[in-house]
């Protein structure tokens, strides 16, 4: 036995949401009401904090799930789900590999992700132009049998 052995060790919980969990709370409530106040949106992000273990999943199980889930395909899987407080999402990324590359709170209307981005949007309407063009010329209709 080594004399480390003879150390007393006590183990205390201050209860639920300890360590990082409870002042992220703190945040997202500051943010929510920056939200409601002005409109203005935050993102957090979550990577960059020193999570202890069970943080993460007790943040998670007390932002709950609200009504609103999606889940994106483009370079690897987005995962967006509102918590039980609207104007609170969290969103999840991760690359092909099915490693996560960026994990955050957004405290926005909508996150930034599921906006549509204006070159997008240009090339949307560019094809359906295309494809209304297409459906106008009757030489491009398949004959009737």
């Amino acid at each position: 036995m080594s004399a480390l052995d003879n150390i007393a060790v006590r183990v205390e919980s201050a209860g639920n949401l300890t360590r990082n969990a409870l002042p992220l709370l703190h945040e997202i409530r500051h943010a929510l009401a920056r939200l409601a106040e002005s409109g203005e949106s935050t993102a957090i992000d979550l990577r960059s904090i020193p999570f202890g273990p069970g943080d993460e999943a007790d943040l998670l199980a007390a932002l709950g799930t609200g009504e609103v889930t999606a889940q994106l395909q483009a370079l690897g899987e987005s995962r967006i789900t509102e918590t039980s407080y609207p104007g609170v999402w969290v969103v999840d990324h991760y690359n092909a590999d099915g490693q996560r590359i960026a994990f955050q709170v957004e405290v926005t209307p909508v996150p930034q992700i599921l906006a549509a981005q204006p070159a997008d949007v240009a090339d949307g309407l560019q094809r359906l132009e295309a494809a209304l063009a297409e459906l106008a010329e009757p030489e491009s209709r398949p004959a009737s049998l």
